[in-house]
Parts: C-alpha cells; sequence; structure tokens
C-alpha cells in the first residue's frame, strides 16, 4: 500500500520483491518499475538497485554506462554500496575508462562509511600503491578494520602482515590467530 502512495523505501522494497520472486510473483518489468519511481524521488538504495540491473542485465538490456550512471547518482549521495560498485566500475573499466584513482577515491569514502568490502580494496590500493601513494601502515589499518567487520579477505591480510611486519610489527602469533580467523 505504502508503494502505492509513493513512498520511495516501500517501492525498492516491493521493487526487490518482485525481482526475487519473494512473495509475488518474480516479474523484472514490474520491479524496475517501481526502482525507477524510487529513484526518481532521489533515493539512494533504489539508484544502486537500478545501477545493478543495468550492469547485470536483470529486467533491462545490459547497460554499463546507464549503471555506473545510476551507481554515480546514488554514491554521491553518500550510498556506500554504490560507491564501493562504482569503485568497481573505475578498477575494472566497465562503463567508463579505467582510473585507479578514481577507484581509490570511491573506495576511500565507501570504507570511511565502514563498507567492509571497500575497506580490503582500498587496502589492497595501499599495499600495492595504486591509484594511491603506496603506505603499508595505511594498508594494514584499512586491512584490519575490514577483518573485524568479518572481512575474510582482510583477516587473510591482516595475518600475511603481521607473518611478514609489514605495515605492523612482525608477530608470528598474530599472524596465526588472524589466519586461523580467515580459515
Amino acid at each position: 500500500r505504502a508503494a502505492g502512495l509513493g513512498e520511495a523505501k516501500a517501492q525498492r522494497s516491493l521493487a526487490l520483491c518482485y525481482l526475487e520472486g519473494d512473495g509475488v510473483a518474480q516479474d523484472n518489468r514490474e520491479a524496475i518499475r517501481l526502482f525507477r519511481l524510487a529513484a526518481g524521488q532521489g533515493h539512494a538504495p533504489a539508484q544502486h538497485s537500478l545501477g545493478i540491473c543495468y550492469s547485470k542485465g536483470e529486467g533491462v538490456p545490459q547497460d554499463q554506462a546507464a549503471g555506473v550512471g545510476w551507481f554515480r547518482l546514488a554514491a554521491e549521495q553518500g550510498c556506500a554500496p554504490a560507491q564501493a560498485a562504482l569503485a568497481e566500475c573505475y578498477r575494472e573499466g566497465e562503463g567508463v575508462s579505467q582510473d585507479d584513482e578514481e577507484a581509490a577515491r570511491w573506495f576511500r569514502r565507501a570504507a570511511e562509511q565502514g563498507h567492509a568490502d571497500a575497506q580490503f580494496n582500498i587496502s589492497v590500493y595501499y599495499r600495492a600503491g595504486c591509484g594511491v601513494p603506496q603506505d603499508a601502515g595505511e594498508a594494514a589499518r584499512w586491512e584490519r578494520r575490514a577483518a573485524e567487520q568479518g572481512n575474510t579477505n582482510g583477516q587473510y591480510a591482516v595475518g600475511h602482515s603481521y607473518h611478514h611486519g609489514e605495515g605492523v610489527p612482525q608477530d608470528d602469533g598474530e599472524a596465526a590467530r588472524w589466519y586461523r580467523l580467515a580459515a
């Protein structure tokens, strides 16, 4: 009922139901219609959802550039999942020209909001000096933040950092502890 009254959150929630067939018959066309209604009201999660649909070709013809456009609208509103998705587009050159500095910038923005995958990804950028100055200490800090949220890639990376003394003091006991968590 709220979706029919123009409530953007309800429209997006109902769109997800139609997209997945949860409690209703699966209907991609209706899902896209509802996502568009919510996105048109500036609802960042709906804009992010439309970005996913266009990127994957779910309910619409696949169009990476359109996906990037929707991700950007949501990312600029501070939607961390959209920021991470936009960063991945820049990293892979999907829908935009490949650009490590832009990827790092968007991963960092999502990471600062607590997005665990983005925290791990920005750590990789700092470790390699890709799009940002190489900084093992900064890489270790972001790995740890991702790891503490249960991100297994982050947990492994923290273990590796302790094992090799990269950005943190070398400590085989801490390395084993983090490797164990990742295993």
